[in-house]
């Protein structure tokens, strides 16, 4: 997985053909974004830092949401 902009993370989100849950342990709380049960990003926010990871082709996907 690699980096990624907000904003892709959360067209992957509001793409109706892509599922999401969220998991929160303590201080740390992790966003996984699926499509067809194949994880393509995640989320995670420990304390008060965000990072955003997509798979190396997550742009595959990306491109379907527009």
């Amino acid at each position: 997985m690699k980096l990624i902009m907000r904003s892709e993370f959360d067209a992957l989100r509001l793409n109706p053909d892509h599922s999401y849950d969220a998991d929160r342990n303590g201080d740390k709380q992790i966003v996984r974004i699926y499509c067809d049960d194949k994880l393509i990003a995640k989320k995670v926010t420990q304390k008060k830092h965000v990072r955003y990871f997509g798979v190396a082709d997550y742009k595959q996907y990306l491109s379907a949401t527009e």
